[in-house]
């Protein structure tokens, strides 16, 4: 579960972006507050659940935690499709391998290549590093 303090912003980038798909939406009037459950593409069985509070909270981190891993087709194809919904690559794939970005409310999220790493190729074999990941 991550907490999120923009739901919309939020869906931009872990739906829109990252390309995960929303399974289901609960709004809890009472609790006030809303659920999203997410998954890769054909991969239900690993959720990420988005608790959207819906009175405004502060939440410090983000790193503190750990990170959210999630396995991509074709990493360089994911890093440009973030990049064109204006997220930064903090750790761009370098290796072919391994890219880090942040979602809107700072949480580290690794991409991952699936199976083996690919060659080295440009822009990102030169990149520098930016910010923290």
């Amino acid at each position: 579960m991550v907490r999120v303090t923009d739901l919309d912003a939020s869906l931009r980038f872990y739906r829109d972006a990252l390309g995960l798909v929303e399974l289901s939406r609960r709004d809890h009037l009472q609790g006030r507050y809303t659920l999203v459950f997410l998954a890769a593409p054909g991969d239900e069985a690993a959720q990420v659940e988005l608790t959207h509070n819906w009175d405004p909270e502060v939440y410090r981190g983000g790193r503190n935690f750990g990170h959210l891993a999630y396995a991509v087709d074709d990493i360089y194809a994911a890093c440009a499709r973030l990049a064109a919904h204006g997220v930064t690559i903090n750790r761009p794939p370098r290796d072919g391998r391994m890219a880090f970005v942040r979602s809107p409310d700072g949480i580290s999220i690794e991409l991952l290549q699936k199976g083996g790493a690919l060659a080295p190729a440009e822009p990102w074999s030169t990149m520098p590093n930016t910010g923290e990941w």
